[in-house]
């Protein structure tokens, strides 16, 4: 039995990470919360910590075999293209130490997350060798962030013992994202929108034109699977993503039409967005770990919508 931490376990990626591995024998979970409180899982084993501090980041990795590093500040499109620095401090800090910690304690496996911000936008498919190391985006807080975590793995992986994965994932929805209109990311605040709408219109931020990879966050959960069973080398990096371009506004359309609702469309061309168009070529994933993506967009959207309404409108 392998000793798993999840950092990050009351988050988005970290909560659907602890109720999928949880249901594996193999894997003996200790999940790690700092603000936000636990919630009841069986066979998990809580810690609280705050991995910005050298101890404590010490403290939850010296007993791990593996460490999937979900934990992060995070923030909406409004908060990244107005404070691109609010991506830059706590999340290299935390980061850093978890590294330096997975080192020091000898542990096996440490997954992180990665994601397709680093691509500039383009109308082919993005594979992981056509990022530059230059980076050309609004989120450019974010993606140097995220430069910084490949390249720091990609170092420790050379140093000792520990193999390490990068998943760099396209735009990732589902059940436990965050739904707050001002705070969410486009599908979170396009699901509320439309959920909560009165007087039958919804306005979208943008032209709606720009398009997205939309991934449903179980297939996210079944590459660290295949990740851990599957990896040979030191170091690994590999998109993840549906490998599908899809227009904003499209988006927009089928979630309305999943919802059951009447609503007419309106676009706010003065609010923030990020006008891109970017889809992964996920080849690397599918021949090195056996991975390709499950779930359409259209069955993405409707278990999207019944876990919105059995668990925030009937709250």
């Amino acid at each position: 039995m392998r000793n798993v931490l999840i950092c990050g376990a009351t988050g988005f990626i970290g909560r659907n990470l602890v109720e999928a591995m949880a249901t594996y024998p193999e894997f003996r979970i200790t999940a790690q919360y700092h603000n936000r409180p636990p919630f009841e899982c069986p066979g998990v084993n809580w810690v609280q910590a705050d991995l910005t501090q050298v101890e404590d980041a010490d403290r939850v990795a010296k007993d791990a075999d593996v460490i999937v590093q979900a934990a992060a500040v995070t923030s909406g499109v409004a908060d990244i293209v107005s404070q691109p620095h609010i991506h830059i401090t706590d999340n290299a800090v935390m980061n850093s130490l978890l590294f330096r910690a997975a080192h020091d304690h000898g542990v096996s496996h440490f997954i992180l997350f990665s994601c397709s911000i680093l691509y500039m936008s383009n109308e082919a498919a993005r594979s992981e060798d056509d990022f530059t190391g230059e980076v050309h985006t609004p989120y450019h807080g974010g993606a140097w962030n995220k430069v910084y975590f490949e390249k720091m793995a990609e170092f420790f992986a050379a140093q000792g013992s520990t193999r390490y994965t990068v998943l760099r994932h396209s735009n990732m929805y589902g059940p436990y994202d965050k739904y707050d209109p001002d705070h969410s990311h486009m599908f979170g605040a396009t699901v509320n929108k439309i959920m909560n709408a009165e007087n039958g219109k919804i306005t979208v931020w943008g032209d709606g034109t720009e398009s997205r990879d939309l991934l449903y966050v179980s297939d996210l959960t079944d590459a660290v699977l295949a990740a851990l069973t599957r990896q040979r080398d030191a170091f690994g990096l590999f998109n993840i993503g549906s490998g599908k371009a899809v227009q904003v506004r499209e988006v927009v359309k089928k979630i309305i039409v999943a919802s059951g609702r009447e609503l007419s469309i309106a676009y706010d061309t003065a609010k923030p967005t990020v006008p891109t168009n970017i889809h992964l070529n996920c080849k690397r994933a599918a021949a090195a770990l056996d991975w390709s993506p499950k779930i359409s967009l259209d069955e993405g959207i409707a278990l999207t919508l019944e876990w919105y309404r059995d668990n925030i409108m009937n709250t």
